[in-house]
C-alpha cells in the first residue's frame, strides 16, 4: 500500500479498514478528491457566505499549512483555534494535520478564563480566532502566562491569517506521520469538572466516518449535510466535516446561533438530505412548527445526541414530520456515536445498539460484566478511543481499562441488545437506598404540555435524605407557579414509582448546558 492510503472492505461486517504504515489523514479527506475528479465538486456552503469547491478546499488547505510553518510553528506544536463555522475553519484545522501541526478546536461559547487555562494547558504555539471571539481571546492572551508566537484573526484588516495565506505557497507536502501518531485535540466539555485536553490520532476520523456515517447512516457522495450542532465539537466536527469529506459530499454551514428559526431557513433554502440536532432543538422546532410549517422534504435522517432523547420527543417528531430520528451516544473521547438507532430499527428510549467496530457492555463496581435488564457502568471499546488525557495520567489510567473506555455513564441492556442511557453516574440518585435516574423523570416531565425542558438533581430533605428536585423550563412563563406544580405531580404520579416524584419545583428560564447540549446538573446541585 503506498504512503498516506486507506483500504475499505465493506465485505465484513463491521468493515475492514487498513492504513498504510505512514499515514497523514489529511491525504485522504482533502488531496484524494482532486485524483478522484471531484475539484469542482461544491464542498462547502455558508449561509449568507458563498461556497468553496473540492479544489479550492484542497489549495487553500496547503496555503494555511504553509503560512503557519512561515510562522514558525513547528511540527507536533499545538494552534488553539476559536474559528466560526465557515470555510476557514477546513483551512486552518487540515492545514495544521498536512502540515504536522496539531490543531486544537475550542468552543466558542467560553469566556476569557476559559481560553487563557486552555493556552496554558496547551501550551499553545498558536492562536487562530475569527473576529466574533476577538474580546475574550485578547483577554485571555493576557491573562495567560503562556504566550503563543503566533496570535491571529483568521481574516480582516491588517496582520490576518489570510494575508499570510496569500503569499504562501499552493504546495504542501504532507508531513510523515503514522495511523496512531498524535493529530488532534479535543478539549472535554467539562460535565463534571475542567477541560481536559483529549489526544487523538490520525485514523480516528476515519473509524468514525466509515462505522458511522457509512455504516449507520449510509452517508453517500450525493448527500448534503447540516449540523446545528457546531464543528468545535466532537458531534458537530464529524457531522459537518469529516463525513462529509470523507465520501465527497457536501456540508452547509450556518455560523450564527441555531435556532429554530434558523436552522428552518437553511434546510428550506440547501436543501439538506442529512440534519444533526439536539434533543433541545429539537423541541424548540416542535414548538416552532405549531406557528409554521417548513419544508423539511429534503432531510432523510435526522441524529440526535448530547442529551438522552425523551421517548415522547422521538413520538412527537416522528409523528410530525415523518422523518427518522435516530439517537445515540458518543463523547470527546471517542470521537463520535458509538451507540445508535438504526434507520429501520428505532427502539424509544434507547441510545441504540452498538455501532458495528464499537462494542459496549455494563459491569458493576468490581469491573465484572452484568445480566441483561440490571444497571451499571458503560464500557466501550472501538478503534476511535482517545490516546490519553495531556499531562493527567491519573485521569488517562481511570478512563482507559485494558483496551475499554470507562465512559462515566450508567446503563443498562435490554434483551434486544439495545443501550438505555441511565444518566451520568455521578448524576443518578440513590432514593430511599434505590438508585434512581434522573433520565426517566426527566422524560416524564417533558411530556407534559406545558413543559419545554426539565433536569432532575438531588437534594437533601430535612432529614438529610436524598430525593429528587426538578428544574423546569416551560413554554409559556407565565404558567409558572402553584397550580401548576400540583399538576405536574400528578402527571409523574401516573407512572412513576412514588421515589422517583420531585419533592421542589423551580421555573428557571434555562438550563446550563455544555456545548453538545449535556444538561450540566452539577451547576443546578450547587445552587
Amino acid at each position: 500500500m503506498s504512503d498516506n492510503t486507506v483500504s475499505v472492505d465493506t465485505s465484513t461486517t463491521p468493515a475492514s479498514i487498513n492504513f498504510s504504515e505512514s499515514f497523514n489523514v489529511a491525504v485522504p479527506f482533502i488531496d484524494r478528491h482532486l485524483d478522484e475528479g471531484r475539484g469542482n465538486k461544491i464542498a462547502i456552503r455558508v449561509h449568507n457566505g458563498g461556497e468553496v469547491t473540492y479544489a479550492t478546499l484542497a489549495e487553500h488547505v496547503n496555503r494555511a499549512g504553509n503560512a503557519l510553518i512561515d510562522l514558525g510553528v513547528q511540527k507536533d506544536d499545538r494552534v488553539l483555534m476559536m474559528v466560526k463555522d465557515s470555510a476557514e475553519f477546513f483551512y486552518v484545522f487540515w492545514g495544521a494535520i498536512k502540515a504536522g501541526i496539531l490543531p486544537v478546536p475550542i468552543n466558542t461559547l467560553l469566556v476569557a478564563k476559559d481560553y487563557a487555562y486552555m493556552i496554558e494547558n496547551s501550551e499553545a504555539a498558536g492562536v487562530i480566532y475569527s473576529a466574533e471571539f476577538s474580546g475574550e481571546v485578547m483577554a485571555a492572551l493576557e491573562k495567560s502566562p503562556h504566550k503563543p508566537r503566533v496570535a491571529l484573526l483568521t481574516e480582516g484588516d491588517g496582520d490576518t491569517l489570510a494575508k499570510h495565506m496569500a503569499s504562501a505557497s499552493p504546495d504542501l507536502t504532507p508531513s510523515p506521520a503514522s495511523p496512531e501518531g498524535d493529530c488532534f485535540w479535543l478539549y472535554s466539555s467539562g460535565t463534571t469538572g475542567g477541560p481536559k485536553g483529549v489526544v487523538h490520532a490520525h485514523k480516528d476520523m476515519v473509524v468514525t466516518s466509515q462505522h458511522y456515517a457509512v455504516g449507520i447512516l449510509g452517508i453517500t457522495e450525493a448527500d448534503i449535510c447540516f449540523s446545528a450542532a457546531k464543528l468545535f465539537f466532537a458531534y458537530g466536527l464529524g457531522n459537518g466535516m469529516t463525513f462529509p469529506l470523507w465520501v465527497g459530499a457536501e456540508a452547509v454551514f450556518y455560523p450564527g446561533p441555531p435556532t429554530p428559526d434558523a436552522v428552518h431557513e437553511v434546510i428550506e433554502t440547501f436543501k439538506p438530505t442529512i440534519y444533526y440536532g439536539v434533543p433541545t432543538l429539537y423541541a424548540a422546532q416542535l414548538k416552532a412548527m405549531e406557528n409554521s410549517e417548513p419544508d423539511l422534504s429534503s432531510i432523510r435522517v435526522c441524529t440526535s445526541a448530547g442529551e438522552a432523547l425523551p421517548p415522547d420527543l422521538l413520538k412527537r417528531w416522528m409523528d410530525k414530520t415523518g422523518i427518522p430520528l435516530l439517537d445515540g451516544i458518543g463523547t470527546t473521547e471517542i470521537l463520535h456515536i458509538f451507540l445508535s438507532n438504526r434507520i429501520d430499527n428505532i427502539k424509544p428510549g434507547a441510545s441504540g445498539l452498538a455501532v458495528p467496530g464499537y462494542e459496549g457492555k455494563i459491569v458493576d463496581d468490581e469491573g465484572q460484566e452484568v445480566p441483561a435488564g440490571e444497571t451499571g457502568a458503560l464500557m466501550i471499546k472501538g478503534d476511535s478511543l482517545l490516546k490519553l488525557y495531556w499531562r493527567n495520567l491519573e485521569k488517562t489510567a481511570d478512563a482507559l481499562r485494558d483496551g475499554w473506555m470507562y465512559t462515566g455513564d450508567t446503563y443498562y441492556v435490554d434483551e434486544d441488545g439495545f443501550f438505555f442511557c441511565c444518566g451520568r453516574s455521578d448524576d443518578m440518585l440513590k432514593v430511599g437506598g434505590i438508585w434512581c435516574s434522573p433520565v426517566e423523570i426527566e422524560g416524564k416531565l417533558v411530556e407534559h404540555p406545558k413543559v419545554l425542558e426539565a433536569a432532575i438533581v438531588g437534594r437533601e430533605d430535612d432529614e438529610k435524605l436524598i430525593k429528587p428536585e426538578a428544574f423546569i423550563v416551560l413554554n409559556d412563563a407565565a404558567d409558572a407557579g402553584e397550580e401548576l406544580e400540583a399538576e405536574l405531580l400528578e402527571h409523574c404520579k401516573s407512572s412513576l414509582a412514588r421515589y422517583k416524584y420531585p419533592h421542589w419545583f423551580n421555573f428557571v428560564e434555562d438550563l446550563p448546558k455544555t456545548a453538545t447540549g449535556k444538561i450540566q446538573r452539577f451547576k443546578l446541585r450547587s445552587n
